[in-house]
């Protein structure tokens, strides 16, 4: 492989791992929320969370490229703050991953705190546990697979995108090149063998990580 292929390697490892840090901490509260709410709000909420799922990732880089962009509210916004624009940058890349991504994180959580039950939580009560104790001392821990699941798919999810990457990032060599582009760089160029190791590459990764989610629902079951 050549330079090319290890920076885009690098950066697509570097975004994956920062969209999942950063949706684990978003994630977290929002599925407790999704998890323990009877509000009105509840539907039209876990809609907008699972609307990455069936809508086409293009058209969604497509309207975060319009909102980021010089005369969309939100980089405009970002002008006014000094932070310029976000189009074609890593950060774009992040913001646009963690829209992307943000079902494949949300809904292992949210499943796995409704597994939980009250029932816990209301032990823990009765030993006077404030809720931020029962949640971090009760919750966190009866929640590890959840955990688990949520963290190797948003990670997984993030590495093989590429509708929003490409809308919202473009194709900048050490910037916005992540794997997926580069692979497309290659076959557009018909360098089929380059292409091949890539996706080669990428076709283990994500069997090894079905394979390992699979692994782990044996472990669910057992008292």
């Amino acid at each position: 492989m050549n330079s090319s292929a290890w920076s885009a390697i690098a950066l697509t490892l570097q975004l994956a791992a920062t969209t999942t840090l950063i949706l684990l901490l978003l994630g977290t509260p929002l599925a407790w929320w999704l998890a323990r709410t009877h509000s009105m709000f509840k539907g039209p909420v876990s809609a907008v969370v699972a609307l990455p799922l069936v809508l086409p990732p293009t058209v969604l880089g497509f309207y975060l490229l319009i909102a980021l962009g010089p005369h969309g509210p939100i980089g405009q916004l970002t002008q006014v703050l000094g932070l310029g624009l976000l189009p074609f940058t890593f950060s774009g890349l992040v913001l646009g991953s963690v829209l992307y991504s943000l079902p494949f994180v949300v809904q292992p959580l949210q499943n796995a705190f409704e597994a939980i039950g009250k029932r816990p939580l209301e032990v823990a009560a009765t030993l006077r546990a404030s809720p931020w104790d029962a949640f971090f001392s009760v919750v966190l821990p009866l929640a590890r697979t959840g955990y688990i699941t949520a963290t190797v798919m948003g990670f997984a999810h993030t590495m093989g995108e590429f509708g929003v990457v490409l809308m919202l990032g473009g194709n900048i060599v050490d910037r916005t090149r992540v794997l997926s582009v580069q692979i497309f760089d290659h076959v557009e160029a018909l360098e089929y063998s380059q292409a091949h190791g890539l996706a080669a590459g990428m076709l283990v990764f994500s069997f090894v990580v079905l394979l390992a989610l699979y692994a782990l629902k044996p472990g669910e079951q057992r008292p």
